[in-house]
């Protein structure tokens, strides 16, 4: 019976760590043969388009947008920033979290700006009333925000860009959540190994980002395993595989 057990439990924990690694075999296929570099000279940061001028938008505005790392990081991973303009402001103020110089970086790529060609794509957006009580929230969140000197930022593991974009969400009390490819969106920016999830609508457990437990509505279920996230989503019916993302009804945005 023992042995039957064991067997049993083997051919589980084989097939769980296949549900991990096929997907990021498929997505390093897929890099190798569809990616052939950005165009550095030409779009490699330049507007893809995504917000209408600043002057013509009167309300306020909250963007998130994510696109994928360059080189094989994109793999697995994808980068995320905050956009925001208060209501009647005449430009955007845009928010990274980066490896060199001072982490925070303010306004040092177009707000709507590919990610060294790399096309972004929305996560998460708010206007109006809702976008003018977040933020005051996002920009106190980001001023106290506790990784901020100069070699804080960690790529793997985190704190790194996802770990600041949902550090500040979280403070802001806004209903949204990154995509699973947002690795080091776990990492326990405060410290703690057990946290609410988005909205306080269910719980997050980690163990410093490298093994961690999401249940919620927003976010479904969650298993993160040394960053790669393997889920469900409920409410907006989904799988989320790692290095792949979310393959199901609509898009990841609220």
């Amino acid at each position: 019976m023992s042995s039957s057990r064991t067997g049993r439990g083997r051919r589980l924990a084989l097939a769980f760590l296949l549900l991990f690694l096929l997907p990021i075999g498929w997505s390093a296929g897929h890099h190798a043969a569809g990616y052939r570099g950005p165009d550095w000279s030409a779009t490699g940061r330049a507007s893809a388009g995504l917000l209408a001028p600043a002057g013509a938008t009167p309300e306020a505005v909250i963007r998130v947008y994510a696109a994928r790392t360059v080189r094989w990081s994109g793999i697995f991973a994808t980068h995320t920033w905050i956009v925001v303009k208060e209501a009647g402001a005449a430009r955007y103020d845009r928010f990274d979290y980066t490896a060199w110089g001072e982490p925070i970086r303010i306004n040092g790529f177009v707000a709507d700006g590919r990610w060294f060609g790399r096309e972004p794509e929305l996560v998460f957006a708010a206007d109006g009333a809702t976008a003018s009580a977040a933020i005051p929230k996002i920009r106190a969140a980001i001023a106290g925000y506790v990784h901020a000197n100069r070699g804080d930022y960690r790529a793997w593991p985190g704190p790194n860009s996802n770990t600041f974009v949902a550090a500040v969400l979280a403070a802001a009390d806004l209903e949204a959540s990154l995509p699973p490819t947002a690795i080091g969106k776990d990492f326990p920016h405060d410290g703690r190994w057990l946290a609410p999830a988005t909205a306080g609508l269910g719980f997050r457990a980690t163990l410093g980002g490298y093994v961690g437990l999401t249940l919620g509505w927003y976010e479904g279920l969650e298993i993160s395993l040394f960053g790669a996230v393997l889920g469900l989503d409920i409410r907006r019916p989904a799988i989320k595989l790692p290095a792949i993302g979310r393959i199901g009804m609509g898009e990841s945005f609220v």
